[in-house]
């Protein structure tokens, strides 16, 4: 993974997150520690990134999120600012509520995702004949799928018929992060039979 789609998918799966010299139980910087005393006065949860401990992460962020210095707070994926900036909105009372309200919307989007049993409905709706078990959960899903269906479809078209079942949740954000293994039931028989394959088993 390049080091920028490493940094936006910190960004994605974190509603508050900070990159800072050190971590918060030992910053490393006078403008990293004052930043993070004020967000742990806020008393919500948040992510960190070291970038003293990631020197690529270092040197690629500022070109992202044009800020040329550390600390950076972000919330919901957008820049707050650094330590400054930090300073006068928790001064004025408005961090802690940015801060809150980030982590409400977090915990209602997770609300908002499909339940392992409709997942497996969607997909036995499209492909009737297909045994499915998903691993994983709420966006984060993996799939494994055998359907007579997939009988002389190359391994893409495999996956584009399984996916083609969850095409409404995955243009809705209700899904994000779905793999696929797509078998033909003589596939999924002959990798039972090898020893030690370490794939899932289905039940009929």
């Amino acid at each position: 993974m390049k080091t920028e789609d490493k940094i936006r998918q910190q960004l994605a799966s974190n509603p508050i997150i900070i990159y800072m010299k050190g971590i918060p139980a030992n910053p490393q910087c006078g403008f990293s520690a004052k930043a993070i005393d004020f967000l742990n006065k806020t008393g919500v949860a948040y992510a960190y990134v070291n970038v003293l401990e990631a020197p690529f992460i270092r040197e690629k962020l500022p070109g992202i999120s044009h800020w040329p210095t550390y600390p950076q707070l972000f919330v919901n994926g957008e820049l707050v600012g650094g330590c400054d900036i930090i300073e006068a909105m928790a001064n004025e009372g408005s961090l802690s509520p940015l801060l809150q309200q980030a982590v409400a919307k977090d915990a209602q989007s997770e609300g908002d995702t499909l339940s392992v049993a409709e997942v497996e409905a969607l997909v036995r709706q499209g492909l009737p004949d297909a045994q499915v078990v998903i691993e994983g959960a709420g966006c984060d899903l993996s799939l494994v799928v055998v359907s007579g269906q997939f009988t002389d479809l190359s391994p893409v078209k495999e996956q584009q018929l399984v996916l083609a079942t969850l095409k409404e949740p995955l243009a809705s954000g209700k899904l994000h992060a779905v793999s696929v293994k797509a078998y033909t039931p003589d596939e999924w028989q002959a990798k039972q039979t090898r020893p030690d394959s370490g794939l899932l088993q289905i039940q009929g």
